[in-house]
C-alpha cells in the first residue's frame, strides 16, 4: 500500500487536506482544524493508501464523517468506526480506503480540562472514545454540517463558551503555552525545568504537573519533540543551509541519534525517502 510520509510528501498533505488555523480566541488551545479531501484520489489508488505522521505535541480529536478506517499508534492498530481522542506523542499511520472522510482538531491543550477535570497524562497509549470529551449532540451537528467552514464555526462557538465559563482557571494553560511559544521562537529546547519554573515563580514540580495535566507528557518530552520536528522540517526544506547547532544539538552524532529515534517506525525501514532523510543528516 502506498504511504504518504510527513515532511517528505508535502504536496499530498497540502493538496488533499483542508487546514485552517484557529481564531485568536482559541489559539491557546487549538493549533488548527483539518479535514480530508480525498475524492479525486480513489481512481488513482483503488486499493487505498496510508498517511504517516511522526510524533508531535498535543493531541487530536478525530470525527469520522465517512466509512470506518484504521489508525495505527506506534505499532498497534485500532479500527475506527466512530470518533476518537488521539494522543500525538507517538508516530501514527492512518490507513484510508474509498469512502473515508475525517474531520480533525489538532490541539495544544484543551478547555475540556476545566469542565471534566481531566488529567491528560492518563491518556497516553491508546485512542479513546470522543463522546466522553465532547457533547454527543455537538458531534452530531458537526457530522450533519454541510462544509468544512460550517464545522469550524460550530466547534469554535462550542469551545469559546467553555473558555469564557472557566476563564479564571487558565493559569496552567497560559504558562505552558507561553513556555512552548518562547522555546520555539528562540530554539531554546535545552532549558531545564528548574530554570523555566523560576521564570514563573513556581516550583519545578508544579510546572511538571501543569505540563502533564494539559499536554499529557513531561516538559522535557514536549520540548524535545518540538526540537526534532523543527530540525527535520528545516533539513527537508533547506538541506543546504541546515545546521544542527541551530537547534541546540551538541554535535552531529547527537542530532543523528535523536533523528533515528524520531523516525523509528518498523513500516518505514525499507522506504527510500526515509533512507534519504537519514542520508541528508549524515552529510
Amino acid at each position: 500500500m502506498l504511504q504518504h510520509i510527513e515532511f517528505i510528501d508535502r504536496d499530498h498533505f497540502e493538496e488533499f487536506y483542508f487546514r485552517k488555523k484557529a481564531a485568536a480566541s482559541l489559539s491557546l488551545f487549538i493549533d488548527f482544524f483539518w479535514e480530508t479531501r480525498f475524492e479525486s484520489l480513489w481512481e488513482q489508488h483503488p486499493d487505498g493508501f496510508s498517511d504517516v505522521l511522526f510524533p508531535n505535541t498535543g493531541y487530536t480529536y478525530l470525527i469520522n464523517l465517512g466509512t470506518p478506517f484504521v489508525m495505527q499508534v506506534a505499532e498497534k492498530k485500532f479500527p475506527m468506526k466512530s470518533d476518537g481522542f488521539l494522543p500525538r506523542h507517538q508516530a501514527i499511520e492512518c490507513f484510508h480506503s474509498r469512502g473515508n472522510k475525517i474531520f480533525g482538531i489538532k490541539f495544544k491543550t484543551s478547555p475540556i480540562i476545566f469542565e471534566k477535570k481531566i488529567n491528560f497524562s492518563e491518556y497516553r497509549e491508546s485512542i479513546f472514545p470522543l463522546s466522553y470529551l465532547v457533547d454527543p449532540a455537538v458531534l452530531q451537528k458537526v457530522k450533519l454540517a454541510g462544509s468544512f467552514s460550517e464545522r469550524i464555526s460550530l466547534l469554535s462557538g462550542y469551545f469559546n463558551k467553555l473558555i469564557e465559563q472557566y476563564e479564571g482557571s487558565l493559569t496552567p494553560v497560559h504558562i505552558v503555552t507561553r513556555i512552548i511559544s518562547d522555546c520555539d521562537k528562540h530554539n531554546h529546547f535545552n532549558q531545564s525545568v528548574e530554570v523555566l519554573a523560576a521564570q514563573y515563580h513556581i516550583s519545578p514540580r508544579t510546572l511538571q504537573r501543569y505540563f502533564e495535566m494539559v499536554t499529557g507528557i513531561s516538559t522535557k518530552n514536549v520540548l524535545q519533540i518540538m526540537r526534532i520536528r523543527k530540525a527535520v522540517e528545516k533539513l527537508v526544506a533547506h538541506p543546504a543551509s541546515f545546521d544542527y547547532k541551530d537547534f541546540g544539538y551538541y554535535d552531529q552524532s547527537h542530532f543523528q541519534k535523536h533523528l533515528k529515534q524520531f523516525l523509528k517506525k518498523n513500516s518505514l525501514q525499507k522506504l527510500q525517502p526515509h533512507r534519504l532523510l537519514l542520508d541528508k543528516a549524515c552529510t
